[in-house]
């Protein structure tokens, strides 16, 4: 839980979703945030979900295995005064070479399309938000979509400062192979299998 004290310690309004985890999370959780809320497992639902009840005029979309820079909060606001979304750069957590070159690879990619990745801590205005109709309900490239949508109002921000997230699904299945998978599944979808289908190949 030491994203949610890093991030409470910024005093920004702090809401988690859990989506229906079967160990001690909610109960660890609970004193750091503002708001826990429990729902269907997905990470776009979740996403409305928090989005919905938040009160404050910026939304930023954080994974619960990524920790953000010192005075994270600070930079967004910095970074929306002359734009209306954006990301952070992504470091993985792994030790092995090849997490390096992935690392560049993401962010330059991003960075090139305008397209985010979830893990990159997408963030943007209430109004924004609004406009284009809120998070796509969907199972899986959520984030693509939803850095579709915010390109037709402008290019995000690229902010260099580096989430930090997990590389466990990495190492698990292996760097190569879950790189492979990644680029697969963003081709397929770009070439407009449904998402629903992409989601079963995922898991």
């Amino acid at each position: 839980m030491l994203a949610l004290q890093s991030l409470r310690a910024n005093g920004n309004e702090l809401i988690l979703v859990d989506g229906g985890s079967e160990d001690d999370t909610q109960a660890i959780a609970r004193p750091l945030v503002d708001r826990l809320l429990v729902t269907a497992p997905g990470r776009g639902g979740q996403m409305a979900a928090g989005a919905e009840v938040a009160r404050q005029p910026i939304l930023w979309f954080l994974h619960a295995d990524t920790l953000a820079p010192v005075q994270a909060d600070r930079l967004i606001e910095s970074a929306l005064a002359d734009a209306g979304w954006g990301r952070f750069d992504v470091r993985l957590t792994g030790a092995h070479p090849l997490f390096r070159l992935i690392e560049r690879l993401i962010n330059l990619r991003s960075c090139l399309s305008g397209i985010a990745t979830g893990d990159q801590g997408i963030f943007l205005r209430v109004e924004l938000y609004q406009a284009i109709g809120g998070m796509p309900d969907q199972p899986l490239m959520e984030d693509v979509e939803l850095s579709r949508r915010l390109k037709r109002h402008g290019r995000p921000v690229c902010l260099k400062p580096p989430l930090v997230t997990s590389s466990r699904r990495w190492e698990q299945h292996g760097i190569l192979r879950t790189v492979v998978l990644m680029w697969w599944l963003r081709a397929a979808y770009a070439l407009g299998v449904p998402a629903e289908r992409l989601a079963r190949w995922y898991r």
